[in-house]
């Protein structure tokens, strides 16, 4: 399952980003990256940990935390510290897959990778190419979203990040470890949960038919997560 989540960030916090972005500092992406990924990956990142990679991660955090789209999509029980990166020309990041375990070197802070994100931190205008690219059995699927809004794709997708022919794509990319380790529960659960809201709309939440759909709901839930 693939879904945007819009305005995680909103226009004050971009332009927050921005002067975090242009003071860097900047090192080799592949800082943080697994032997495979260092194979396929040309870019540049944020320190992990720096005060500026904190701040946007935070802020990131913040969001998310208030958002009902994201908490339902991926139900999530652990997530990793956002990190920040920056693709100029010639920078690309080719066919790979996300580790399954994610360990944050600091203090062997560890995510199981169900679900990664990226948070577009510039606008499409700003930059040609850098598409984010995830496969799945009915193909691959270009991404390049607004400023400040975000894809969630199951982390076990083959995905890549296309050429950079002009400009700077910058985005901060992380993994959520989800309560539901399978996609396609967690998919239903989510489809669901989009029917008891749409129902709850038109029949109010204290009406008998959502209040067993919300039922079933939680049966699920409770059958299915790991917490």
């Amino acid at each position: 399952m693939m879904i945007v989540v819009p305005g995680v960030l909103d226009g004050a916090a971009l332009v927050r980003c921005r002067t975090l972005l242009d003071e860097g500092p900047w090192i080799d992406g592949n800082a943080t990256s697994g032997h495979q990924s260092a194979l396929a990956k040309r870019n540049r990142q944020l320190p992990e940990g720096s005060p500026a990679a904190n701040e946007i991660g935070n802020m990131i955090l913040d969001a998310l935390g208030r958002s009902p789209l994201f908490i339902a999509a991926a139900l999530p029980a652990r997530v990793f510290p956002p990190l920040i990166n920056a693709y100029g020309v010639g920078d690309t990041f080719a066919t790979h897959v996300d580790n399954a375990v994610r360990i944050r070197r600091a203090d062997d802070f560890r995510v199981r990778s169900d679900l990664s994100a990226t948070v577009f931190l510039n606008d499409p205008s700003d930059y040609d190419g850098g598409e984010l690219t995830v496969e799945d059995n009915y193909g691959a699927h270009s991404v390049k979203l607004p400023a400040g809004d975000m894809i969630l794709y199951p982390a076990s997708s083959l995905h890549s990040v296309t050429p950079i022919t002009r400009g700077e794509r910058r985005a901060s990319f992380f993994w959520i470890q989800s309560m539901i380790r399978d996609d396609a529960a967690r998919t239903t659960l989510f489809d669901l949960d989009g029917a008891i809201q749409t129902v709850a709309a038109d029949r109010g939440h204290g009406d008998d038919a959502v209040i067993r759909l919300t039922g079933v709901y939680h049966n699920l839930l409770r059958r299915w997560a790991e917490v």
